[in-house]
């Protein structure tokens, strides 16, 4: 499923409520504003009353004002915290990011009283349109969790699993990244690469297909693949890349975006309800492409 087909998707849930923390973004409202024109969502903005109704007024301008909600928040703190409680007391059913540091708005999803903790690794999973490669494709995790050690590895695999059935990758290929296709000791991606193909042989890891260690150009590519003899399900055919720390999945996610100019949705998973965690330098186009991954997401 490409991102515009998600975009589509997202249509059958008009209801759907987001709550948006820190909404005084133009991106952000922009964002909103296409979600409406598209036909999905409702939104509860959180913030500076006057400021919001003035941005709304420029950036929505006659569409879907109906579907729009203004609470008034003093702090971004406070914003965070009454958007977190809404998805908390189910008035909303995803979580957006707007203008506040994502410190401050983990702070609040982490709260024991009113967060949306269960326990569970949060983790970020980003699916992407690269053009000219004939399938999304799915990055996990470029974001949340530094060094994951292998316990993470396998939370971070089964959270980008649920994200891949919501879109409608049944039996997601899933291939744990390093620089060879081959274990070795000094290198410790290739060991819990190793592992983690073990568990899903074992039934430790379900729903999904892992094979590894895989370097990225035998997981996606199957000439690449043929070329070097590898006999496997998963290489050439990945829906999945877990990467094995935050460095190279911030690095590989902006090769795509800058380089590639791929088009990107992005979710925080793993938490009661979907966030939508985009960075404040993301484009509208990336925030509409997201709310949409959320909302599929949340009505899998």
């Amino acid at each position: 499923m490409k991102l515009q087909s998600l975009v589509t998707k997202a249509t059958q849930f008009p209801e759907a409520t987001v709550a948006v923390a820190a909404a005084e973004d133009e991106e952000v409202l922009k964002a909103v504003a296409q979600a409406l024109q598209a036909g999905f969502g409702r939104f509860i903005l959180y913030g500076d009353e006057s400021v919001l109704s003035r941005l709304v007024a420029e950036h929505v301008q006659d569409v879907g004002h109906d579907a729009i909600r203004i609470v008034h928040a003093s702090t971004n703190e406070e914003a965070a915290h009454m958007a977190v409680k809404a998805v908390h007391e189910k008035e909303a059913s995803v979580l957006m990011k707007g203008n506040v540091p994502t410190a401050t708005i983990l702070k609040a999803v982490l709260n024991k009283e009113y967060g949306l903790r269960t326990g569970r690794v949060l983790s970020h999973v980003a699916v992407f349109d690269v053009p000219h490669y004939e399938r999304p494709i799915l990055v996990t995790d470029a974001a949340m969790n530094i060094a994951p050690d292998l316990q993470q590895k396998t939370e971070i695999i089964m959270n980008a699993v649920q994200v891949a059935k919501a879109i409608g990758i049944h039996m997601p290929k899933v291939a744990p990244l390093a620089a060879v296709e081959v274990v070795n000791p000094a290198m410790p991606a290739t060991i819990d690469a190793a592992a983690l193909s073990l568990m899903n042989q074992r039934g430790q890891l379900k729903d999904c297909i892992v094979d590894g260690p895989l370097a990225l150009d035998n997981a996606i590519s199957v000439e690449s693949a043929q070329h070097k003899g590898i006999q496997s399900s998963v290489a050439g055919h990945a829906d999945i890349l877990v990467v094995p720390n935050i460095e190279t999945g911030n690095v590989l996610y902006k090769s795509l975006v800058y380089f590639a100019r791929a088009q990107v949705g992005a979710m925080i998973a793993g938490a009661k309800a979907p966030i939508v965690l985009t960075s404040r330098a993301d484009s509208a186009e990336s925030k509409l492409y997201s709310l949409a991954l959320a909302i599929c997401a949340t009505n899998k």
